[in-house]
């Protein structure tokens, strides 16, 4: 398993595997989703239907971290070990991230319109995934400069470490400071504060995205493998 996750001819071996049987589990996942969400779960009584954009926004919100943190793990494994395929990993999923870190963020302006009177707030959270997406967006403008791909790669590998300070910073800001950001509903799923009626869609859902993001690196991840023997 170590071998698919760090070495390029094991994983195009895992993407000839895997490509079809995930991307049947992501169309049935997301379909029982859909239906979860459209004809099953609740409104809310404070929110209405307009609390069911939750279902985009929050798998959006884990997603856009995990693949940042993804990010962080081969950029230490590349730096430490010289594991060329931890840099074709940061290339490939960093757009993906962007995209998950976008969804987020608009998603949350149109969920905090009516529950907070305005699209947007500089508080903790909304700001530092702001500067998130930021990151994203100059770490693929990076992908574009450097004529030196080994001084590229390092270079994105080395402000990814820098960058990775924004998640803590993230995912504990709002019990760090005073924020309209609500605190997490299912940090455990022992005892979440969410209702098992909406708990059910939202893990669902979460499945369900996750199966996309992780489709559609994959996807880039080959690409990019193929690109680079065509240019070695």
């Amino acid at each position: 398993m170590l071998k698919i996750l760090i070495n390029p001819a094991k994983f195009n071996s895992f993407y000839n595997l895997t490509i079809r049987p995930l991307l049947f589990l992501s169309i049935i996942t997301l379909i029982i989703g859909l239906v979860f969400v459209f004809f099953i779960s609740p409104d809310d009584y404070q929110q209405g239907s307009m609390v069911k954009i939750m279902y985009i926004h929050v798998p959006s919100a884990w997603l856009s971290l995990l693949t940042f943190l993804i990010m962080t793990i081969y950029s230490i494994i590349s730096l430490s070990f010289k594991i060329s395929f931890g840099f074709i990993i940061n290339k490939a999923v960093a757009p993906v991230g962007a995209i998950f870190t976008l969804i987020c963020l608009i998603t949350g302006s149109l969920w905090g319109k009516p529950m907070w009177g305005t699209w947007w707030v500089w508080d903790a959270r909304l700001t530092s995934v702001a500067i998130l997406f930021i990151v994203y967006l100059i770490i693929i403008f990076l992908n574009r400069t450097f004529e030196n791909r080994e001084v590229r790669e390092k270079t994105i590998a080395i402000f990814i470490l820098i960058g990775s300070i924004n998640l803590p910073i993230i995912k504990f800001s709002v019990d760090w400071w005073n924020t309209l950001h609500q605190p997490a509903s299912v940090s455990k799923l022992s005892s979440p504060s969410i209702d098992i009626s909406m708990l059910q869609p939202l893990l669902i859902m979460t499945i369900a995205f996750s199966l996309i993001g992780l489709i559609i690196a994959i996807l880039r991840i080959k690409t990019e493998i193929l690109l680079r023997k065509k240019y070695l």
